[in-house]
């Protein structure tokens, strides 16, 4: 176990990269220039992960010049990660998109901005049913609600779906069949209370290493923080552990209900919380079309849950998981002690899972079994990939079945209050969910003849072509189908640009007004600073003015009750903005504008946001946001807590206000222990696990263009055991094949590196496009939140002649 201060560990990584780039010669981002130099200074949210660090961004003459991490942010402290600290780059790439382009005869050739909006109306209009549009959690709030709005209340057509089904929406069906409502309930401020932190599969030293820093600073402190790290590998977060529990993939399962069978069993779980506060829960039979059982199941007593459970003992647990019985029984007792505070992180170890949700869901009962949530310290918290795959996709609801708020299309009193708010006519929102990802890619790479009825798809701000699973049949057949047509915006050419007939050109970050929601709830703002580069042009706007080359085609979808656009937009004076002519966009604050439309949304399940002014002026704050009576706002640290959540009935300790029972109790779920879909054998005897690395943001579109990190970790590799390496007569470097069923890639072993995989696993990370690791993946998905599972499959590894 390493023990190093807070500012050393982040330097360390920072230095890591930096030392391995040392030979480059291009002008670092992360300058010791200080406010009040002369340059203009301005705050915004990190444009990568969600952990919603704050940089202060410095201008001059027109260009970023230098990042600092911002003092007065609380996520970060000032402190960033390697990558945050070269977010300036981002922009710069040499190979920046700036004109809209069409493919003809093969080749993409620059085209107008007319012709471009055009071209995409005439395609909805075509066919409308058939349009999907595929956005991401680095959509900002207001690109993701006017998205939602296009599709839902204009178009009337729910086929919106975004990345974020890829990598958290597991998290959000736990948190649905927990609590009935989404994110968690803690903040991040629990990493400064908690005496044990359990990493439930994540490598948080790398991915999260700003909060990661939080922990291990406290040691320099003289505080005891356990760390626990439950993994598949050997990871830099390993080093920093007191216990590092190597467990089978799909372990995970058995050690929850390990833990919640020492808990009854022993009577260490916290009877007086579980029985006023807490309800038990199962799912019920399958129903007769082979459907999965209802996500909300059917009610279960204590004494059905105690049976359960009863199987999973330790030595029970050991044979499935590989952790040994010693080991869960020093998990159990932990949990079993009041003195202890323990928060759960965990990230996509867990949600990539196709049983995703019964994992959260486990998790969250484990805590709420034994009264660990709810005060500081204590607490299960789901931490996110995407900047604002919370504030944007999970709250403004950019998903196949959501409205904003956390309403659903299923339901008609929300479809109605969706309509009103809105303005639309009632019924204008369909009530069918519609694709989710992997089902609307299938459908878009399947011939129209044969079922195919995606034919036109629009992708914004993310790259499907390398993160899809299964890529051949799940994106690349797209290239042999003329019947389909492929919309990508985005800033640099990437794996789907390449197969894409329409490619419009971004602005990014800091070259457009935004709001992003990062992880702990916390809703951010930054203002524009400096112009994209050529024509390229917002997202928001290029949606804006399809949507009003519709309404100007006479479509009754862009119309509201009133008979104006859906977007119509006034100044102070009550003039409307044209606002979807480019020149006229910033007339107005757009996104001010976008903000405070969809801010009603918010108050229908107590998630509320304050006026956009609120955000100017603060480091982001916590939802919900209510208005005091001396006229401020008062952000919310932990959720359903009497002492600090305004919801919480007068009086009362804890309020699970939305439970799913309607009688505010959480529930504790049983979900059994099962096998994955797909598992090593004879043909394909390894298990393969993919990832990101310390240097790099998912495809690398943005972190593979800063020389700095590029250089620093330039190609993809597959980390092997050395006893597997040794028994395959494969050295450090060498080039194998890795091969499933689906694909295969060739890329070169790394034995002993920064991970180290088990016997009989391999680890391969995702960010280099020319080796796509998911071509070989597998596409196989939770029944419930439809994310795939990118961490388990079974390949073979062959050296290459």
């Amino acid at each position: 176990m390493l023990t190093v201060d807070r500012r050393t560990f982040v330097k360390s990584a920072a230095m890591a990269a930096a030392t391995a780039a040392a030979a480059g010669t291009t002008r670092s981002f992360a300058l010791p220039v200080l406010p009040g130099s002369g340059l203009r200074w301005e705050k915004a949210p990190c444009r990568f992960c969600g952990t919603g660090c704050h940089v202060m961004v410095a201008t001059e003459n027109g260009r970023v010049v230098a990042i600092q991490g911002d003092q007065k942010a609380d996520v970060n402290k000032g402190l960033l990660c390697v990558k945050g600290y070269h977010v300036g780059a981002i922009l710069y790439g040499e190979d920046r998109l700036t004109r809209p382009m069409l493919r003809r005869d093969g080749r993409l050739v620059p085209i107008s901005w007319e012709e471009a909006i055009g071209i995409v109306a005439d395609k909805i209009a075509e066919n409308p049913k058939g349009f999907a549009l595929y956005g991401s959690g680095q959509w900002t709030i207001g690109e993701g609600f006017i998205g939602n709005k296009f599709m839902k209340a204009g178009l009337g057509s729910n086929h919106i779906d975004g990345n974020p089904r890829l990598c958290m929406s597991s998290a959000v069906t736990g948190f649905l069949s927990t609590f009935g409502v989404d994110e968690p309930p803690g903040c991040y401020d629990d990493l400064d209370r908690c005496d044990v932190a359990i990493m439930w599969g994540n490598n948080m030293a790398e991915m999260h290493p700003v909060l990661f820093s939080r922990l291990v600073d406290r040691r320099t402190r003289g505080e005891k923080v356990t760390i626990i790290d439950l993994t598949t590998r050997r990871t830099r977060t390993s080093e920093f552990a007191d216990e590092v529990l190597f467990f089978k993939p799909h372990g995970d399962l058995a050690i929850a209900n390990g833990i919640a069978h020492l808990l009854v069993r022993n009577g260490t779980f916290d009877r007086a919380f579980v029985e006023k506060h807490c309800n038990f829960r199962q799912l019920g039979p399958a129903s007769e079309d082979g459907s999965p059982p209802a996500m909300l199941g059917e009610p279960m007593t204590f004494d059905e849950y105690a049976k359960a459970v009863e199987p999973y003992t330790p030595e029970r647990v050991e044979e499935l998981s590989g952790v040994p019985a010693a080991k869960v029984r020093m998990l159990g007792e932990m949990f079993g002690r009041r003195d202890l505070r323990i928060n759960s992180l965990w990230c996509m170890g867990m949600n990539q899972h196709t049983r995703g949700t019964a994992i959260n869901c486990l998790v969250h009962g484990i805590h709420l079994l034994s009264g660990h949530i709810g005060t500081p310290g204590n607490a299960a918290t789901s931490l996110t990939g995407q900047p604002s795959a919370c504030g944007t996709v999970r709250e403004v609801g950019t998903l196949c079945h959501l409205l904003p708020g956390g309403r659903v299309v299923t339901n008609a009193e929300h479809r109605r209050e969706a309509e009103e708010l809105w303005n639309v006519p009632e019924g204008r929102i369909g009530a069918t969910p519609g694709y989710h990802t992997v089902e609307m890619f299938k459908r878009f790479n399947t011939p129209t003849a044969e079922g195919g009825d995606i034919t036109t798809m629009w992708v914004q701000v993310t790259n499907p072509g390398q993160t899809l699973p299964n890529l051949y049949r799940n994106f690349r057949r797209k290239k042999d189908l003329a019947d389909k047509f492929l919309i990508v915006s985005d800033v640099y050419p990437t794996a789907t640009t390449e197969l894409a007939d329409l490619v419009l050109p971004s602005a990014m970050w800091v070259e457009k007004n935004g709001m992003y929601g990062n992880s702990e709830r916390r809703t951010q703002q930054w203002f524009k600073m400096v112009e994209p580069p050529g024509e390229a042009r917002g997202d928001a706007w290029q949606m804006i003015a399809v949507s009003r080359r519709l309404f100007d085609m006479g479509h009754e979808g862009m119309k509201g009750r009133d008979g104006k656009w859906i977007f119509h937009t006034t100044d102070k004076a009550g003039r409307e903005v044209p606002i979807w002519e480019w020149e006229h966009y910033y007339d107005v604050n757009v996104d001010e504008r976008m903000f405070e439309e969809y801010r009603p949304f918010t108050r229908l399940k107590h998630k509320d946001l304050a006026p956009y002014q609120e955000y100017v002026k603060a480091r982001g704050l916590r939802w919900p946001v209510v208005q005091q009576s001396d006229g401020s706002w008062r952000e919310t640290r932990w959720r359903f807590s009497g002492f600090d959540d305004p919801y919480v009935g007068k009086g009362r300790d804890y309020q699970f206000y939305h439970s799913v029972t309607k009688d505010d109790k959480a529930l504790i779920w049983f979900r059994p222990h099962e096998f994955p879909p797909e598992m090593p054998d004879a043909e394909y005897p390894f298990w393969l696990c993919t990832g990101r690395v310390l240097e790099h943001w998912h495809t690398g579109t943005m972190t593979r263009r800063i020389p700095q990190l590029h250089r620093a970790m330039p190609k993809a590799y597959v980390e092997m055991h050395a006893d597997d390496a040794a028994r395959l007569g494969v050295r450090n470097g060498e080039v194998v094949a890795v091969k499933s069923r689906r694909g295969e890639i060739d890329l070169p072993v790394w034995i002993g590196g920064r991970g180290d995989p088990k016997p009989g696993e391999v680890f391969v990370p995702f960010f280099d496009e020319g080796r796509l690791i998911n071509l070989v993946t597998l596409d196989e998905y939770d029944p419930y939140s439809r994310q795939p599972d990118y961490k388990k499959c079974a390949v073979a590894i062959v050296r290459k002649a």
